[in-house]
Order: structure tokens, then sequence, then C-alpha cells
């Protein structure tokens, strides 16, 4: 397994982001948080999925209020993400947020950054200062060095006032300078690093471009939470960030499907069954690897080295268990069998 680096553990609701080798995962909601049943709906949907941090956008004092009552319906951790105006912070951690993101590119008044403290103090609440490329402080131009420069300024403040319990986001929507400035941040701060590449669009895109960037991080042991924003529903969010650290090897309980690209080979029609297959996998929490292959050129080999697999034939498929082929299933029944396998499993 991958060493994560040495940061400083802060506490988020319960749940431990940093001093560990684990990547905790999160996401954000695009409902409106002052409608509490949207976005509890949503929340509980994540949760499904294995999101274990969740962040609502508060945009007035009404969604503000809305913590608390969100609150009581959800079972993992929230967090606050406020710009432009304090007192939306303020209120949100009086109403119980677990954790608060500041952006000090549009909160700049150390007087009301010294409430927030003040009151993260007394609440024992996070402070997450996220940087992004797109909001830097007008007095930086745009670069990777005027990214930590804008942290450090804001760190400062917390610091002198004693306050530690901080993480760090670096985001861009270019991945080579996510991975530069990352690589400047890990060796610069002590505190636990989000990682994200934002504005990453929609599903493919934003699996490809957070795949390189936030892959490359990971095998180095840089982050400790890891979100991959995606312009969709915010599941996929979470299916890719799964699928990613599982690829890493800093996730354990996510099935991984081997399935060939498929040619003029194969025998039997395999496609619908990867799809099934695909979409059920993704609600099974085992270490376990399924394989659904073509033909008998590379299918008996790469299903004997997963936990279950099925190597195509003429209108039918070999099962084959932990290296060993048990027996030959028709077609119309090889999703059937595969599932009942994997349950056993």
């Amino acid at each position: 397994m991958i060493k994560r680096s040495e940061t400083r553990p802060i506490n988020v609701g319960g749940v431990q982001i940093g001093g560990q080798n684990k990547v905790i995962i999160q996401s954000m909601t695009n409902t409106k948080t002052k409608d509490v049943k949207a976005t509890v709906d949503q929340i509980l949907r994540l949760e499904k999925v294995g999101c274990e941090i969740i962040r609502v956008a508060i945009l007035d004092m009404e969604d503000a209020k809305a913590i608390s009552q969100i609150k009581k319906e959800i079972h993992i951790p929230i967090v606050s993400d406020i710009h432009f105006n304090p007192d939306f912070a303020l209120e949100a951690i009086r109403q119980g947020t677990d954790k608060v993101r500041l952006n000090p590119g549009n909160i700049e008044n150390p007087d009301k950054i010294k409430e927030i403290v003040e009151l993260c103090k007394e609440k024992h609440v996070p402070i997450r200062i996220g940087i992004n490329a797109g909001s830097l402080n007008k007095k930086y131009k745009h670069s990777e060095e005027a990214m930590i420069a804008s942290a450090k300024d804001h760190l400062r403040i917390l610091e002198e006032l004693d306050f530690h319990d901080i993480a760090l986001s670096f985001k861009s929507s270019d991945p080579l300078e996510c991975i530069n400035v990352y690589h400047l941040a890990a060796k610069e701060f002590p505190y636990p690093l989000h990682l994200g590449v934002t504005e990453a669009g929609g599903l493919l895109n934003s699996a490809i471009k957070s795949s390189v960037a936030l892959g490359q991080l990971l095998m180095e042991g840089i982050g400790d939470t890891i979100r991959i924003s995606i312009s969709d529903d915010p599941v996929e969010e979470v299916k890719v960030a799964k699928k990613l650290l599982r690829t890493v090897g800093l996730k354990k309980d996510v099935a991984n499907l081997i399935s060939c690209p498929t040619c003029g080979r194969i025998q039997y029609d395999m496609l619908p069954i990867v799809k099934e297959m695909e979409e059920y996998l993704e609600t099974v929490n085992k270490d376990i690897n399924v394989a659904v292959m073509g033909c008998p050129v590379n299918g008996p080999e790469e299903a004997k080295r997963a936990d279950i697999g099925v190597a195509g034939g003429k209108d039918s498929a070999l099962l084959i268990k932990k290296g060993q082929i048990v027996r030959s299933i028709p077609q119309s029944d090889i999703v059937k069998v595969l599932k009942e396998e994997i349950e056993k499993f």
C-alpha cells in the first residue's frame, strides 16, 4: 500500500482527515441548500454509493440556517461552502456545520476572519482554505506560486490566532497545474490536502483529467481527501473517486470489473452483460475482481486470474472461480449466475 504524506490530522464530524494511510471521499450537492428535502434526498443517495463527507453551498442566510435541519436526517459530516459573506460562515457554524470552506480570494476582512476562527475554536470546527486558480486575489498574477502565496496569506492569520485545524486545497481546471501546485503544497505545508481538478467537464472528460492529475499525486502519497468534480449527478463523482482509489491501491471495498473490448472472434452477446454487471457492481462493497471475457484467446486465463469470471463460447460462457473452470452457462443465465456467485463471495 502507498504510504501517505505525513500531515496534521483534523476531525470533521467524527471523520479523521490526514495523519493516516487513508483518503476520504467527498462530493458536493447541486441542490439549493435551503430546500432541505431535496438536499437531504441527494445526500442520502450519495451516502449509499460511498460518499464520506458532503459539502453544501451557502448562498444566503436561509441556506446557513438549514444546516441544523439537514444534519438531523443525514449520517455523514457536512461542510459549508462560503464565499463573499463571512456572516454566512458564522451562522453555519452556529447551526452545527462540521467544517467550513473559505475562499481567501473573496473573504479578506481580518476582523471577520478572526470572529470565524474564534467560533470555530469554540465549536471544534475545522476550516478548509480553498485556493482556486479561477478566483485568486487580484493582487496576484495567476501562477502556481501565487496560489501557494495566497494560502500563506490566509494561513498567517489563522496561525497567529493559534488555529491549526486546517485543510488546504489548490484547484485548477488544468490537470498539469494541479500536479505542480500540489507538489509545492506538499513540501510547504503540514496540513492535510484536499485534492481535486475543478471545472473538469462532463463524466468522460473529468474522469480522464482527474485520473491523470490525482492518480499521480495519490501514487506519490499526496492527498488526504478527494473530490472528482463532474458536470453531472454528484453520485457519479463518488463512483469515479472510489474506482480511482481502488486502482491506486487505496481502497479495498470496491468491486472491480475486468472485460475485453470485444472483436470479431466473439460468439455470444457480451456487451449487454458487461453493462448490466458494471451497474450491479457499483452496489457491491466487496474486494472482488469479476471478469467478463469474450473469447478463448485471452478469456480463460484472464477469468482464472479474477475471483469470479466468465469466458465466452458459442451462445454461452465458461464459469470460472478462483482459477478453476466450474461449468458452461447458457447465454440467458450468465448474469443471474454471476450475481449469485458474487453474493456468495
